[in-house]
């Protein structure tokens, strides 16, 4: 079986695009998270909107701390997007192949995309956990991604294992609508392309952007508050005195969270943050799918020039 340079180059250029986005956006990713991991009632709560978040780093002098976990971020961001691409664009081509058909339906395409998000979820929880914990530090008092995972068990690690596989419907929604609407905007336009060397159809930088909001907000809208619960189970541990301390313990289960949140802020407390995290989210997947989308081509032609190097040139001069 040869190598699938497609897949290759959807996963390559993918990846490249997580890392880009995430480094831009990671200052208003780290105000997002700590505002969400916080659950108190109304009148006692250290921070109001997001932008406390920000004065905070700003009035103590710690605006590098709004940094704090960017080097794990962008490690989890690169291997999962990495994954999730390659299983994603795998699978998809699989699927076509066996099935005889030229496209593929809304259904199948979300259970593609669901089994491309279980595998990457698992691969990379320890990564997604530690990044979540660096975040909700207090300022200046991140610890290191191996202090942050050996100071626990190996099953805190994987905390919000669970709540993860559950918001692999997210990306599904997202990358499903994504490419339902890529591929309406694309039909007729494109001429037919010949073999296969031709190299994979491609949106301009704003209709990739635009569709990428689109996409992403309707996903982020539709399991906001299993993404709030998640945040929570994953939040560091603050400096509380030991009733407080007891209460952060029962809040790293989903009924534990869940029960939090409806004790101490009611229905609306589910979709607290929710402005935050789409505008994160939905600046964040649209650059990444916008520039995913500009290197694809150039990720392709590089497969292409590997390829023909590895399996052509080469061994003729070795036969020289």
């Amino acid at each position: 079986m040869g190598i699938d340079l497609e897949s290759l180059s959807e996963a390559t250029s993918g990846a490249v695009g997580a890392l880009v986005s995430t480094t831009i956006l990671y200052p208003l990713d780290t105000c997002k998270t700590k505002y969400q991991a916080e659950v108190r009632i109304q009148h006692q709560q250290k921070y109001r909107n997001i932008s406390d978040v920000l004065w905070e780093a700003i009035s103590t002098r710690q605006v590098l701390s709004l940094y704090q976990g960017l080097g794990t971020k962008n490690l989890q961001s690169f291997i999962s997007q990495f994954v999730y691409f390659y299983g994603y664009s795998f699978f998809k081509r699989l699927y076509l192949e066996k099935s005889g058909n030229k496209t593929i339906g809304t259904r199948a395409n979300l259970i593609v995309a669901a089994a491309a998000g279980a595998c990457t979820v698992i691969v990379t929880q320890p990564l997604d956990t530690a990044s979540s914990r660096m975040q909700t530090s207090e300022f200046g008092k991140s610890k290191g991604l191996w202090k942050s995972l050996s100071e626990g068990t190996w099953t805190e690690a994987f905390d919000g294992l669970g709540i993860s596989l559950l918001l692999t419907t997210n990306p599904s929604i997202q990358y499903t609508v994504f490419d339902q609407l890529k591929e309406r905007l694309l039909k007729g336009k494109l001429s037919k392309q010949a073999a296969t060397e031709s190299s994979p159809k491609a949106l301009s930088a704003f209709n990739a952007f635009v569709l990428g909001a689109v996409s992403k907000c309707v996903a982020t809208c539709l399991t906001y508050p299993a993404i709030r619960c998640k945040v929570m189970i994953q939040a560091a541990e603050s400096d509380e005195d030991g009733n407080q301390e007891a209460e952060q313990k029962a809040q790293k289960t989903v009924s534990g969270a869940v029960y939090a949140i409806w004790k101490r802020e009611g229905l609306l407390g589910f979709f607290k943050g929710l402005q935050a995290q789409i505008l994160k989210t939905v600046l964040s997947s649209a650059l990444h799918l916008m520039i995913k989308e500009k290197i694809t081509k150039t990720t392709w032609v590089l497969m292409l020039a590997l390829r023909k190097y590895l399996f052509v040139t080469r061994p003729k001069l070795k036969d020289t």
